[in-house]
Formats: C-alpha cells, structure tokens, sequence
C-alpha cells in the first residue's frame, strides 16, 4: 500500500502537468507573463484560460550526470559507470523537477490603468544537492580515504507539492511606468526538508596501538521534517482511491498553509527601450498539521573491535557485530518528533532590458488603442532561484518578433548550471479569441533526452481580448 500511495503522489504531481521561464517572460499578450512579473505590461482587455488546460509546465535538470553516463554501453560494467559518475559529482551538483499546473485563470481590465488577475494553480518543486561524501562512503568505503574526513552536510534536499490561489493588480502610473502586486495564499499538499545538516565521519591510522584504525563520527545530527506524509504511511488499509480522495481534500486548505508576494514593474526608458524586474514567491509555508520529523544525532568514537577467537570449540564466539550495534546505538541517538516547523518558498527574481526595432501600428495597448509597436524586440534576462546552499541563476538573450496581431515567435539562446548551449523557442497564435501557445527550452536535448542536462516544456490554450 504505501508503494501505491508513493506512486498516487508522483503521477499526481506529474500527470496534471514553477520556476523562472524566460521564454514567457515579457510576452505582453499572454496572461501567463503576469504570472512571471506582476508589473509586466500587457495589450490585453480581459482573459479567462481553459480549465486545467490554460498552463501546463514541466522542468527536469541535472547539473553533473545524465542518463547517458550511467546506463551507456561503453564495455564497462554498471557499477563502474556509477562509481565514475560519483567521483566526478561535487556536493554543488544538484538534480532539480519542477512542474505546474494552471487550474483556473482569470482577469478583466479595471478603469482605464488597471487590469485585476487571479486564479489557482497546482505545484511541484523537488531539489537535491548531491550527497558526496556519504555516496562515496557507502559506495566506496573508507580505505582509500584515511585521515580525509566525510562531510554529512553534504545532504541537502527539499520537495513539496501544493495549491497556489493567488490575485494580482497591474496599473499603470503613466506612460512609462507600469507596477503590479499578487497575494498569494499556499495550501500544503506534502512536504519534505532536510537542511543544514552536520557532522563528520574520518577513518585515523593509529599504528602501535591494538587497532590499525580508530574511527570518529563527530556531531553528527541530521533532521528530516516531514508534513503531510505520516498520515498516509501510517494508512495501511487506505485504498489508492480513498488516497487520492485525501490528496485532493488538501488542495483546498485541509493541511498547512502559507501565504506569499509577488512584485514588479516594467518601465520604459524611451520608445524602443525598457527594463523590468520581479521578485516571485517572497513567502512562508507554516506546517502544522500531519507532522512527522526524524532526528539521527551524537558523536561517536571507535577504535575498532578487537577480535577474540575461543580457545575451545564448544565455546562461542563473541556477537562482534551486536557489540558494534550496541555501541552505536548508545553513542547515536534516532528520534522521532512532532513539532510544528516552518518553510521559505523558493524565491524567484528576473531582471531584464528589451530594446524593439521595426515599427508599426497595431492596436496593442489597453490605455491607448492605437499606439506604435516594434515588430522586433531584442531583449536579454537574467534570473535566479533561492536554494539552501544559495541561487541558481541563468541567463537568456532572445529576439521576438510579431509577425501580426495573431502570430508572434521567439527564439532564444541562454546560458545556466545545466547548460551552455540552451537553446528555445516559443509560438503563440490567437484565432479571434482563442489564444494557444508552446514554448521549448533546450530544444539540443530533445534531440537525445538521455543525454540531455535538462529539458522544459510550457502550453497551454485560453481565450484572450484586446477589446471590451
């Protein structure tokens, strides 16, 4: 049962398919680019997306090994290819699975500068660090590495899956500055947490005395909270359908919940120039309910067992391993609580410069109904994410062209931990009011995906109106 219920929460998360998507960003007709910069000037009246269909996201990334370094065969045995990936992982490579899912979207003009958005969307975010130091321990061992201790706070890992119900304000002060706002109001769904961990593990050589070798652990203490997963481990009898049904009942505020800002603004330097920025997810999750934390913690000195044999058969031999498992058990505490703990989102920001070329003129803007346009926009972002060993961070240039009022392109190429050579390319056609848009990043990979550092994929279809 609890195999079923781990694999009801991946297809959950997966199946109803965020970060930064820079290849959305500053789109001034899709609703979706206020979701990335609440203060983004935009050309439209009013919008409303199609249910569970109007943005379906979904991101993959791995900064040091691929699918290709593991399971190719180039002659060597698997775990060769395993013990070659390990050692030339760091305890800064990190694997990283982002989706989103767009349940309800709306949004009207409001008076002659504002424009009101809201809605409610479903996320999944899961971060790991690479564990180095224990991965070569228990893979490799410790004879290789005497005196070289084995760093625990290498393990470093978040996941959550939630319900965002979210509204936002756009308005424009003037004819050059635009600013916008969005409250955001978190439901828990599942959490998991392990940061900040501590502890050493070193192996001496300790010639002349009864043991070659004395081993230390040195205070150790790893945390793992949880919320949101007791309850369903703890469920042996729960069907996969009484399961689902309970996962569902959280998305409407039935487990944790927090509560989150976006800001931002675009302001334009001259005709043809702007810039703009955002901060996504300024918020905190408060995990109260259904919570479960284990605590392994102390410090632990050995200089080994000294084997004793029996002099006569009949005798029995010394339960060494007990021994050893008793000692650890007495140096190394493992405890279970149940106290409320808090969580930051993972803070988002973008900062960008656009610069157009070509004009014309189209109805594009909801203050003034006929005002010129660049057919061309050349524009670079730089964007980021808060993680606990610090952001990660990409940059992306890209040119944008609108064909017309119905058909517009991008195509970029960007640069982040994942990769050098990303390149992306966005399509989005309106049929009167029917909008549909797609959008690839990292087109390279798709080319071999087992091979590919990364992959993400945006669509989604709603309708849009520039005019009441």
């Amino acid at each position: 049962m609890r195999i079923a219920i781990v694999l009801l929460i991946f297809f959950y998360c997966s199946s109803v398919s965020g970060q930064n998507k820079p290849l959305l960003y500053n789109v001034d007709d899709l609703p979706q680019a206020l979701l990335q910069n609440p203060g983004a000037r935009i050309d439209f009246t009013r919008h409303f997306g199609i249910p569970l269909f109007s943005q379906i996201h979904f991101a993959v990334g791995s900064t040091g090994v691929t699918a290709k370094d593991i399971f190719e065969d180039d002659g060597r045995n698997i775990n060769a290819r395993i013990q070659s990936a390990i050692r030339n992982l760091t305890s800064t490579d990190f694997f990283s699975i982002n989706e989103q899912i767009e349940i309800i979207s709306f949004g009207w003009k409001m008076g002659n500068r504002g424009y009101f958005s809201a809605g409610a969307y479903q996320e999944v975010d899961i971060f790991a660090y690479f564990p180095s130091d224990p991965a070569k321990l228990a893979f490799e061992g410790n004879a290789d590495y005497i005196g070289r201790p084995f760093r625990f706070d290498d393990v470093s890992f978040t996941g959550e899956v939630l319900t965002v119900y979210h509204a936002g304000f756009n308005y424009k002060m003037d004819s050059k500055l635009t600013v916008g706002g969005r409250v955001k109001l978190y439901s828990g769904i599942f959490n998991v947490e392990s940061v900040d961990n501590e502890g050493t593990f070193t192996t001496y050589d300790t010639p002349g005395e009864e043991n070659f070798y004395n081993h230390e652990i040195d205070d150790f203490n790893i945390l793992i909270n949880t919320s949101g997963y007791a309850s369903l481990r703890d469920e042996e009898d729960m069907t996969v359908d009484q399961a689902a049904a309970e996962l569902l009942s959280r998305s409407f505020f039935g487990q944790n919940v927090g509560v989150g800002v976006d800001v931002g603004f675009h302001y334009r330097v001259t005709d043809q120039f702007s810039v703009n920025a955002s901060i996504r997810d300024l918020g905190l999750m408060f995990h109260q309910k259904d919570i479960e934390n284990s605590r392994y913690f102390g410090s632990y000195d050995s200089s080994g067992l000294e084997p004793l044999f029996p002099e006569l058969d009949n005798e029995e031999t010394i339960p060494y391993w007990d021994v050893l498992e008793e000692q650890f058990d007495a140096n190394l505490k493992d405890v279970k609580t149940f106290s409320e703990y808090n969580t930051w989102r993972p803070l988002k920001y973008n900062a960008s410069i656009q610069f157009g070329t070509g004009k014309s003129i189209l109805p594009c803007d909801y203050l003034i109904s006929k005002k010129p346009r660049y057919m061309n926009l050349f524009g670079m972002i730089v964007s980021g994410v808060n993680r606990p060993k610090g952001p990660t961070y990409g940059v992306t240039t890209y040119w944008d062209r609108k064909v017309n009022d119905y058909f517009r392109f991008r195509v970029a190429y960007g640069l982040d931990q994942f990769s050098r050579t990303k390149f992306g390319v966005m399509a989005s056609s309106r049929f009167k009011n029917f909008n549909a848009y797609i959008a690839l990043n990292d087109i390279i990979g798709y080319t071999n995906l087992a091979n590919a550092h990364s992959a993400s994929l945006q669509l989604g279809i709603q309708y849009v109106f520039k005019d009441l």
